[in-house]
């Protein structure tokens, strides 16, 4: 049977307003999607849902209880499908979930403040591509860690995930709001975040008794957000809380933009750079608008995007753009994802 002609763009209406939403990168889990809700009480939920291409319908695969909303979700970052099918989540912790055909089990807890009840929220992480043993959270207590995960293979054939702390460093002066590890050097070593103190910092895990101030927010306005060009790890995107424009930074002319976005006439949410070229980056934010931008000629101001996208229905609060599938782009707004054709 021939599959139906594609359409350009697929809805999911979930049961709760969504927050946080992550492509799954396997190659055999095409068009599958994590979503956590947003929903102000202790109890929340996480639900992976795929697109049945028959049907042209989202379908929920699993769903699962979640300790508050989830601050972000990732999946593991395994293009070949060689490592278990992993994704984790932030929150009051790190937690780590294996996801099976029915449902999904928790891996495992990683708290690193084992001798108090107090936890301090994480505000998001990112897994390392060229190692997913690897995984960096950010906190509002000024800190990272950088957790090391074993995956073993025991008895019985059932794996059992654990984590253990590799680092922790106070990275700014007050909360750190968002990491990612940069493809520079390797792939493995270098990380940058941003945080209430409105800088964006650079750190090496080989010498992390100093770190690189790449750019201050001028009026001090918390960052973020915080996103490297998938293709050439020099350049950076980040957001100021409220802002209505995306900065670019280059890593090799600190604390000077080499560009800014500014046609959102509301506050962006969400940056996402294209997985398969360096000169594209999408933002979306409350002003229902998803804007592609080319910033090839950069330095040259860039005036407006290549595309935009209204989501007439609300304010567009998550990006995601597919790892293994460059030609989507995910978005949420109230209780709906919506996936992008670009």
């Amino acid at each position: 049977m021939a599959l139906p002609k594609r359409k350009e763009i697929y809805k999911y209406e979930a049961p709760w307003p969504l927050y946080s939403m992550n492509w799954s990168v396997r190659p055999d889990k095409r068009f599958r999607l994590a979503l956590g809700s947003f929903v102000e009480e202790y109890n929340n939920k996480v639900q992976i849902v795929q697109l049945n291409e028959v049907t042209s319908e989202f379908t929920a695969k699993s769903t699962f209880d979640h300790p508050y909303p989830t601050t972000k979700i990732m999946w593991i970052p395994d293009s070949k499908g060689v490592f278990p099918d992993l994704l984790a989540t932030s929150g009051d912790y790190l937690r780590v979930w294996r996801a099976g055909e029915s449902e999904t089990r928790l891996e495992s807890v990683l708290n690193n403040n084992k001798n108090s009840d107090f936890c301090a929220p994480l505000t998001s992480f990112d897994w390392n591509e060229v190692d997913p043993n690897l995984i960096g959270t950010s906190s509002i207590d000024t800190t990272c860690t950088i957790w090391g995960l074993e995956t073993s293979q025991v008895v019985g054939r059932v794996h059992t995930v654990a984590g253990h702390v590799k680092t922790q460093l106070i990275a700014h002066d007050k909360e750190v709001y968002d990491i990612a590890f940069s493809r520079a050097g390797g792939g493995r070593d270098m990380f940058a975040s941003v945080g209430a103190d409105g800088s964006v910092r650079m750190f090496d895990l080989r010498h992390l008794e100093h770190s690189t101030i790449i750019y201050e927010d001028p009026p001090h306005a918390p960052l973020l957000r915080l996103a490297w060009n998938k293709q050439d790890p020099n350049y950076l995107a980040t957001v100021a809380m409220d802002a209505c424009e995306v900065i670019i930074l280059d890593v090799r002319l600190p604390c000077t933009p080499v560009a800014r976005l500014n046609n959102h006439r509301a506050c962006v949410n969400g940056i996402a750079w294209a997985p398969h070229s360096s000169c594209h980056i999408c933002t979306a934010g409350d002003d229902h608008q998803a804007l592609i931008w080319d910033i090839q000629q950069m330095p040259r101001a860039i005036e407006d995007p290549i595309l935009a996208y209204t989501a007439a229905e609300g304010e567009i609060n998550q990006i995601q753009w597919g790892a293994t599938q460059p030609d989507w782009i995910a978005i949420c707004y109230n209780k709906s994802l919506e996936i992008l054709r670009v």
